[in-house]
């Protein structure tokens, strides 16, 4: 379950948009800068998974979450619909991270 939630947090609004080249690798990147140990291979698969997963303004939301996970937590405490809705993305986002690159 740990590690779930450690691949959930490198790695958890509607539809798919191509990543631009700057935010093509927002989650690989803060994966690699956050304070877990994490292969360059293990958040490449993670940024992958983020870009089947989540459209870009989700990615790069989620992308802060590496640096400080209160904000995650808060989300997932939100009363507000829109965060909600990211929360529910964003664990099946973990969910499909941890079994494609656990």
């Amino acid at each position: 379950m740990k590690h779930h939630l450690i691949i959930a947090l490198m790695a958890g609004t509607l539809g798919w948009t191509a990543p631009t080249p700057v935010q093509a690798d927002v989650i690989a990147r803060a994966c690699m800068q956050s304070n877990r140990k994490a292969s360059p291979e293990l958040c490449s698969c993670i940024q992958k998974v983020a870009n089947s997963s989540l459209n870009a303004l989700e990615r790069r939301k989620v992308a802060r979450w590496f640096g400080d996970p209160h904000q995650a937590q808060e989300a997932r405490q939100s009363d507000s619909a829109r965060d909600e809705k990211l929360w529910k993305r964003y664990k099946s986002f973990g969910e499909r991270a941890a079994q494609s690159c656990g």
